[in-house]
């Protein structure tokens, strides 16, 4: 595990590409491979990197755009799960 740690570690860093927009890539290629893990992983970073909902969604229209119907249905996922973590973080009123 180690080594794949490293691994992203050094992928999502700033460079050419921020890592905010790392982190939208990344989740479009979990939705794209149907992988819940990879969703609530990302999504719960891109909440912390203060993401808004559109850009989430921007990104998930990409997925769905490459992926067809199942890329759908694993969008609605990340919507949920972004819902939930940003409801999380929000500040109590």
């Amino acid at each position: 595990m180690k080594g794949f740690n490293d691994l992203a570690r050094a992928a999502t860093q700033n460079g050419a590409l921020d890592k905010k927009t790392k982190e939208l890539i990344a989740l479009a290629l979990g939705v794209a491979a149907h992988c819940d893990a990879c969703i609530g992983f990302h999504v719960q970073a891109l909440v912390k990197l203060g993401t808004t909902k559109l850009e989430v969604e921007e990104a998930l229209g990409m997925a769905v755009y490459m992926g067809g119907g199942p890329s759908l249905m694993y969008s609605a996922n990340a919507v949920a799960a972004y819902d939930e973590f940003a409801a999380l973080t929000a500040s109590p009123v």
